[in-house]
């Protein structure tokens, strides 16, 4: 292995010469740091970052920790968190908890033991604070995809309430009077929220709470949403429309309605959530609410970044809260054609 006293002898320089070219190239002349450099090159000499992390404290890697890398919108979110971090000269260690609340506890756990320079995930659970183990080892962290009071931490979300009555109001406007909820495991806030939101504008229209049939799917995916979509087909009478909590759900309905030759939007009209690209790219192209998860991904990394180096010193680090809005963005899946 080459190391950094054979770059100095190479460079005819002073080991703490390229110390400062690596870690404060500012305090070297143009000159030495070219010799550095071109000698860096010649020998091939890769850094341990192990030993920086041990003289530093921390590595230089964010952790985010998501519900399910599988889903296309996570794999938004994490784009935009690494932008972001990419601009600051951090890297992003990107982990799946599977919507498992041991899991989750396990990678924080790990994020601990690596000494990231600091974390954001998005939580399985509802209630309680996952959180404390960051806490505890002082690690800086960002909650994502879910509000929370700012005297616990920064947060950025969507309102998820909004978005489930932007999608009912549609479909009551429509003249839906029964309409099926299907939704992923029930501990998760946003699958409260959004049918919350749905229960909100039934009761703005002056209808009663049966107006929702609940059709629970034990994960977020195609294919829990292919059996939720044989459930539904069972039900008499059978809902006219159908709200779900991602856009993966609604295309396993909308897999499992084509094949009965139950048409969409005429027989069941389909709403989404997250609005994927595979959304419009449907067969039929599927309505959603969008769910901004770039723009999450953006401004909480941008959130960590401020926490772990304060603009201000002095004043220190205020934790803030941010809910964005959606937009529901119908397609031909819940409007039937002339």
């Amino acid at each position: 292995m080459v190391g950094i006293k054979d770059v100095a002898r190479q460079a005819g320089v002073s080991v703490g010469t390229v110390s400062n070219v690596l870690n404060r190239p500012e305090r070297v002349s143009h000159e030495i740091r070219a010799r550095v450099h071109a000698a860096i090159d010649l020998l091939g000499y890769v850094r341990s970052e192990s030993a920086r992390q041990l003289r530093a404290g921390h590595s230089r890697m964010l952790g985010l920790l998501v519900m399910d890398t599988g889903n296309p919108f996570f794999a938004v979110l994490a784009q935009g968190t690494e932008r972001v971090a990419a601009e600051a000269g951090l890297g992003v260690m990107v982990c799946n908890s599977a919507e498992s609340a041991a899991a989750e506890q396990g990678y924080l756990s790990l994020f601990v033991e690596q000494r990231l320079r600091g974390v954001l995930f998005a939580p399985v659970a509802s209630d309680g604070e996952p959180w404390q183990a960051l806490r505890r080892a002082n690690i800086p962290f960002v909650v994502v995809d879910r509000a929370v009071d700012t005297r616990t931490a920064c947060s950025v979300a969507a309102d998820d309430v909004l978005g489930g009555s932007l999608a009912g109001r549609h479909l009551l406007a429509a003249g839906h009077r029964r309409i099926a909820y299907v939704h992923g495991p029930g501990h998760l806030q946003q699958v409260r929220d959004r049918r919350e939101g749905l229960a909100r504008a039934v009761e703005e229209a002056g209808l009663g709470i049966d107006t929702i049939v609940d059709i629970p799917a034990e994960k977020l995916d195609v294919s829990a949403g292919r059996d939720a979509g044989a459930r539904l087909l069972g039900l008499s009478p059978r809902p006219t429309a159908v709200f779900c909590t991602n856009d993966l759900l609604a295309l396993g309905v909308m897999q499992t309605t084509f094949d009965a030759g139950v048409r969409v939007p005429d027989d069941l009209a389909v709403i989404g959530y997250d609005d994927i690209e595979f959304a419009e790219a449907s067969l039929i192209p599927l309505t959603s609410v969008r769910h901004p998860a770039a723009e999450i991904g953006r401004l909480a990394a941008g959130l960590l970044l401020q926490e772990i180096e304060p603009p201000d010193p002095e004043r220190g680090h205020q934790h803030t809260g941010i809910v964005l809005q959606p937009e529901l963005v119908v397609r031909r899946s819940s409007t039937p054609q002339p």
